[in-house]
């Protein structure tokens, strides 16, 4: 590999981390938050992680406040995850740019298409439970604000990784076949 592709990987790797350290971060802190509102505090959905204030829906359904803090937290759980496999694929550097088209590469374009379309899912599920609340009247914060935006641009993104996947596919038999020709 040249310099310059190592410098590339070497940068998406730190940005990588950075990422997967912060999503962790506010995964556990949707996930304390709402722990912590319904066992201890309930003035805690006042100040939800990142100053969301989430009181109105606590004091409306105390049911509803867990259907929207839950879906939030997978939401971004699965965005750690997601992150986190693109942390493990550069730790273990099982990504070989002589063989660019191997086994290894294709099981995880599919995970990675999975989670995609998992985060879409419980985001755009989000997003429609907030416009029901706030269709019955209830004061809500913008989705981008909860982290449930965007669903329909990851399930964009898992198609794409989906198509890439059968690309990489076809370009394993292809590497297959032309090592047994020669």
């Amino acid at each position: 590999m040249s310099r310059k592709t190592n410098f590339v990987f070497k940068v998406l790797q730190v940005v990588s981390w950075i990422i997967f350290l912060g999503l962790c971060i506010q995964a556990g802190g949707f996930i304390f938050n709402t722990v912590f509102t319904l066992l201890l505090n309930p003035a805690g959905a006042s100040k939800f992680w990142t100053e969301v204030d989430l009181s109105a829906l606590y004091h409306f359904n105390q049911s509803h406040y867990v259907t929207l803090t839950v879906l939030m937290c997978i939401v971004t759980v699965l965005k750690a995850v997601l992150f986190y496999n693109i942390v493990h694929v550069f730790h273990t550097k099982k990504i070989d740019l002589t063989q660019p088209f191997n086994s290894f590469l294709k099981k995880f374009i599919d995970v990675v298409a999975i989670i995609s379309f998992g985060i879409g899912l419980f985001s755009l599920w989000g997003a429609g439970f907030t416009k029901n609340l706030m269709d019955d009247g209830l004061h809500m914060p913008n989705i981008a604000d909860l982290s449930l935006s965007g669903g329909d641009v990851w399930w964009f993104t898992s198609v794409i990784l989906l198509v890439i996947g059968q690309i990489i596919k076809k370009g394993i038999e292809m590497q297959q076949e032309n090592e047994l020709t020669i």
